[in-house]
């Protein structure tokens, strides 16, 4: 990827997908300043409607006919099924135009490394919508691990759950075709991209006991999986539900233990455990709005050429293949090398 001019000014954006998430992201786009919203894509006319209504915008049925009516387009924000994403995505590149893209990136391996390369060649800019790396609370759990603060990093337990399954019947989530999978591919890959992105890990091989709600559709996840940082194996459990009370949001934890001592995040906050005691750290817990607002700033900066990618499709590149190993380890009953699988893909 060749480095562009710094750019100012407004972007003109279409969006992908304009349903429930689609909605709520659109309401945090129209109160930004850099962005105007000028087209829509939906294949369901109650969505283009209200789209319509309310941005007084053309909307279209395919992405094909958005792109080939529109040339004066900057950037794309897609937040469309899961399933969707590699061709969307691939075709606004195609097109000269930057990409915000809702997790997951794609589903499968193969489209994930496929886009994750044709990212690196092109001049535009590719970010994946994992909000937790904008998130103050995670951030500092990054810093404490990076700082050394807790000593060697040794293990990492954490999980995710979330009363998901309830408000999926007759949704594209509960459609293996249009979502990829269940609660794994869902709010399950925030978790994963937090785990690989506060350890700076990166994930070697997984086992897994995986069962599902309806088939493809899957419900509860236990991994156990081997990160590996600075040439050191970090042993790792990961359990995520989607049958769980929370509800909407999930409630999540993750617990990482360090050689001079331990820091955990649960609902209560940030505790730090070492030879001093215990001690919590004070860290402001943001709105989804806010959130949502950080990631959408920091990829039109990334697009403006102020700053580096905070997520690019690399970084998503290995939450994609350790979900996909997860599923194959389950249904093989052993342990599944995830970097070969992705190097199998490479090839």
């Amino acid at each position: 990827m060749t480095a562009l001019p710094v750019r100012t000014g407004m972007y003109r954006l279409a969006q992908f997908g304009l349903g429930g998430l689609g909605t709520v992201m659109l309401s945090v786009i129209e109160e930004m300043d850099r962005l105007e919203v000028v087209a829509g894509v939906d294949p369901k006319a109650d969505a283009r409607e209200s789209f319509e209504e309310a941005y007084d915008c053309p909307t279209y049925t395919s992405h094909e006919g958005l792109l080939a009516g529109h040339s004066d387009l900057d950037v794309v924000n897609i937040v469309s099924p899961h399933a969707l994403h590699y061709e969307q995505t691939m075709a606004a590149l195609e097109s000269g135009l930057s990409v915000h893209v809702e997790k997951p990136m794609v589903t499968g391996i193969e489209d994930a490394v496929a886009l994750t390369e044709a990212a690196v060649d092109s001049d535009q800019t590719v970010q994946v919508g994992y909000q937790r790396h904008f998130d103050p609370r995670y951030e500092t759990l990054r810093e404490i691990v990076a700082n050394d603060t807790i000593g060697e990093l040794g293990g990492v337990n954490c999980f995710l759950e979330q009363n998901w399954i309830d408000g999926q019947d007759g949704s594209w989530r509960a459609d293996p075709s249009l979502s990829g999978g269940g609660q794994l591919y869902d709010s399950g890959s925030h978790l994963l991209d937090a785990l690989l992105w506060t350890t700076d890990g990166t994930p070697r091989s997984v086992s897994a006991d995986i069962s599902y709600d309806t088939p493809g559709v899957d419900i509860h996840s236990s991994l156990s999986v081997t990160l590996a940082r600075d040439g050191r194996p970090v042993p790792t459990t990961v359990f995520i539900t989607g049958d769980g009370p929370s509800a909407p949001a999930p409630r999540e934890g993750l617990y990482l233990w360090g050689s001079e001592g331990s820091v955990e995040y649960t609902e209560s906050g940030i505790t730090v455990h070492d030879e001093d005691g215990s001690r919590q750290v004070d860290v402001k817990t943001p709105t989804f709005d806010e959130l949502t607002e950080r990631k959408l700033d920091a990829f039109l900066d990334t697009v403006a050429g102020k700053c580096e990618n905070p997520v690019p499709p690399a970084a998503a590149l290995d939450v994609i293949g350790l979900t996909e190993g997860a599923y194959l380890a389950d249904e093989r009953g052993e342990r599944v090398d995830v970097q070969a699988l992705l190097d199998e893909a490479r090839s």
